[in-house]
């Protein structure tokens, strides 16, 4: 159960920030005890890995915080944060992988079932997020773009810590998420029926 819990905050903190959740687990798995990878997931707290993952980190936290800069990441992000995540969650619950030269062992013995969690967990996290984006954009002439991104950012470090340090509390965030889903579209219909 934890480990799902894990994976689940892992998967939607790559929702919000794709890089977040693997430097994370990449950090401590390499400097602490905290967490430990399995063999097929070790990659993550190799030294170049982490070096690529925090060049990657540091150009998506630009690209997100400038107004227009961050629709055109967005987009781009549709296919890297659901990736992430998946990735995220198959290494934080622990799933071992099998080669792909076997797609059957693969497929039978239900390993990509993490992986698929995942990236749909990130892919729907994204999509609020994407959706929600233009709304704050709107709202505020463009000034709000890099409060919601900074503010992103930090839940995304602070749902990666908690899922992989105390997984229960990823419930509580993963509830925060989804009233913060229902906002943003109430939002968008109220924005919608002052335009119509």
């Amino acid at each position: 159960m934890l480990e799902a819990l894990t994976g689940t905050g892992l998967a939607a903190s790559a929702g919000l920030n794709a890089y977040i959740p693997l430097v994370t687990m990449g950090l401590l798995a390499r400097y602490t005890d905290v967490i430990d990878l399995p063999t097929g997931w070790s990659w993550l707290s190799n030294g170049w890995t982490l070096l690529i993952l925090a060049v990657l980190l540091a150009i998506e936290v630009v690209a997100d915080k400038v107004p227009v800069v961050d629709h055109v990441n967005d987009v781009v992000q549709t296919v890297v944060r659901p990736t992430a995540g998946g990735l995220a969650f198959g290494a934080g619950s622990s799933s071992e992988t099998v080669t792909v030269s076997d797609p059957g062992s693969f497929f039978g013995s239900h390993q990509w079932v993490p992986i698929a969690a995942g990236v749909v967990i990130a892919l729907v996290v994204h999509g609020v997020k994407a959706a929600s984006r233009p709304v704050v954009n709107a709202t505020t002439a463009g000034v709000g773009a890099p409060v919601a991104s900074t503010a992103e950012d930090i839940g995304s470090v602070v749902m990666s810590v908690l899922a992989i340090v105390l997984p229960v509390l990823v419930l509580v965030g993963l509830v925060a998420m989804v009233l913060a889903g229902v906002w943003v579209v109430r939002r968008r219909r109220q924005r919608k029926a002052l335009v119509g």
